[in-house]
């Protein structure tokens, strides 16, 4: 999708005075272990990174070049990390949201409207907008869950050395046949969401 095809929010947000606005969005709430992890970006006016869309439709080569090029154009980069001993405490959503609060928390200069993927305010006190499907729909959400998910997929591959029985570096933590099986065979390791169905069997 080009980059400026759907960019229509940011377009009118400015029209009306908004000079720093931010995408947001998460990655991993899905997943039986790791954190959950948001992302938050500010990109200048009229920002035009071709290829840019939601993470999941990229293939991981395209998303780790795209991931080079946003960080380049940003002008401001923040990420949210909430790891799966909180997510176990919270509950998911509220781990999600807590992300998301320290993604926007993180970006400097800080934003003066928020664009955010979904349909929770994440008590966001800065002027804000919710939207569902944002990471396909809004640019500077998509730019979001391609920093988000390049991040994270990082954190997984790292865990993947520490305890490659599980194959983390594969399906990054979330609840593949083989992943289950892995649990099912070696137990439940420190990284994974003790709460989760799938996991919580074997605590």
């Amino acid at each position: 999708m080009p980059a400026l095809r759907h960019a229509e929010v940011e377009t009118r947000l400015r029209a009306a005075g908004h000079h720093l606005i931010a995408g947001v969005d998460e990655v991993g709430r899905g997943s039986l272990a790791g954190p959950v992890l948001a992302a938050a970006v500010i990109l200048p006016p009229a920002c035009a990174i071709d290829g840019v869309d939601d993470s999941k439709a990229l293939s991981v080569c395209r998303r780790e070049r795209l991931d080079l090029a946003i960080r380049a154009e940003a002008v401001a980069v923040g990420f949210g990390v909430v790891q799966e001993e909180v997510i176990d405490t919270l509950n998911i959503l509220q781990a999600t949201m807590l992300a998301m609060r320290r993604a926007i928390e993180a970006l400097n200069p800080p934003p003066d409207f928020v664009l955010i993927d979904g349909d929770r305010s994440p008590d966001c006190s800065t002027p804000h907008q919710l939207i569902p499907s944002g990471d396909r729909l809004c640019f500077s959400i998509s730019a979001a869950s391609i920093l988000a998910k390049v991040a994270r997929d990082r954190i997984m591959q790292a865990y993947d050395l520490a305890l490659p029985q599980y194959g983390f570096g594969r399906h990054k933590g979330y609840g593949t046949p083989e992943h289950l099986s892995a649990i099912a065979r070696f137990g439940v390791s420190p990284i994974h969401r003790k709460g989760f169905r799938g996991v919580r069997e074997y605590v």
